[in-house]
């Protein structure tokens, strides 16, 4: 039997408000860059992965997939 272990993510110190939108945006934005600048294996990058996974509607991030496919995702995704 496969075992599960629920997390939800820590406190963040940039988004003290209880709306978590920004906080999904801003770790889906920061996932990207990482994974830009250091590779999907870059073990940090990771958490970036996991809280705006755990934050963001499903729908929200596949149309973000899209827009990044198209080239018309609206920040850009380098090592900034």
């Amino acid at each position: 039997m496969t075992e599960f272990k629920l997390e939800t993510p820590g406190y963040d110190g940039r988004f003290p408000q209880i709306n978590s939108t920004k906080r999904c945006w801003q770790n889906y934005v920061d996932y990207h860059r990482c994974i830009n600048l250091k590779g999907e294996d870059y073990a940090p990058c990771k958490q970036f992965y996991r809280t705006f996974r755990s934050l963001c509607p499903d729908e929200w991030t596949e149309r973000w997939d899209e827009q990044r496919d198209e080239g018309k995702f609206p920040v850009d995704l380098s090592s900034n």
